[in-house]
């Protein structure tokens, strides 16, 4: 039997299958999306316990190597993992490696997948108000001669954009490594992902405001479809400074 800072993925999986007390495996992180595993990737592994089982596996809650991360949890926590919580994105997109519920760990990745119509209305309300904040944070120092401050808002600005758009989908906001991988195999409606990528990158990388300006007139209209028109019109007569000219 390895040690625990030699055990490896597959040591670990036939260990953990052999144990009854196991009712689910799922791989996350790099090695649960196709293409994106490097040289330094280890593996990220939720561990399933059936609700109040005896067994020798809950040893390794925390375990961390380079090459294995296992996250220890009984059926009751995995179910409310990410709903709501920074993980919410990683089990979205998680491999099941067992399934011992006839299919049961597969509905709670599709759960976490999809964001409930409430939750959703209000994840993007918020959010597009703090996009909106720093949005015009940005173009108000631009004009006011604060480029570092107006570049500096500029990014700011990203993080809240891209909750927005993917509330608007009903869909956690994936981590910043996957965001390519992400939009190329599941586009957001009404989106090109090319042009969306690129002025993200040209908004990140200089804070260009006329590039904020015309993402900032697709969202703007993406949200007032969808209801959000209320926080928007809450910023009267300042919309015409984050509009384009």
């Amino acid at each position: 039997m390895p040690t625990q800072q030699s055990l490896t993925y597959d040591a670990f999986v036939r260990l953990a299958t052999a144990d009854p007390a196991v009712v689910g495996l799922v791989l996350t992180g790099s090695r649960a999306h196709d293409g994106m595993a490097g040289e330094h990737s280890d593996h990220d592994l939720y561990v399933v316990l059936a609700d109040g089982a005896a067994t020798g596996l809950r040893r390794f809650a925390g375990h961390r190597t380079p090459l294995l991360d296992l996250v220890v949890v009984t059926l009751a926590e995995f179910r409310a993992a990410g709903m709501p919580g920074f993980e919410r994105y990683a089990l979205a997109r998680g491999r099941i490696v067992l399934d011992r519920l006839d299919g049961g760990i597969a509905d709670m990745l599709a759960a976490k997948a999809l964001l409930g119509a409430e939750e959703a209305f209000r994840t993007a309300d918020e959010r597009l108000d703090a996009y909106a904040n720093c949005l015009y944070r940005s173009v108000k120092n631009d004009r006011d001669g604060e480029a570092l401050a107006a570049r500096l808002d500029a990014t700011d600005s990203l993080g809240p954009l891209l909750e927005v758009l993917f509330a608007l989908d009903r869909r956690p906001r994936p981590y910043n490594r996957y965001l390519r991988w992400e939009l190329a195999r599941h586009p957001l409606l009404g989106w090109d992902t090319g042009a969306l990528l690129r002025a993200v990158d040209r908004i990140a990388a200089s804070g260009e405001v006329p590039v904020q300006r015309r993402l900032f007139a697709r969202v703007e209209a993406a949200a007032r479809r969808q209801g959000h028109g209320a926080v928007l019109d809450a910023w009267g007569e300042d919309l015409r400074l984050m509009r384009p000219r």
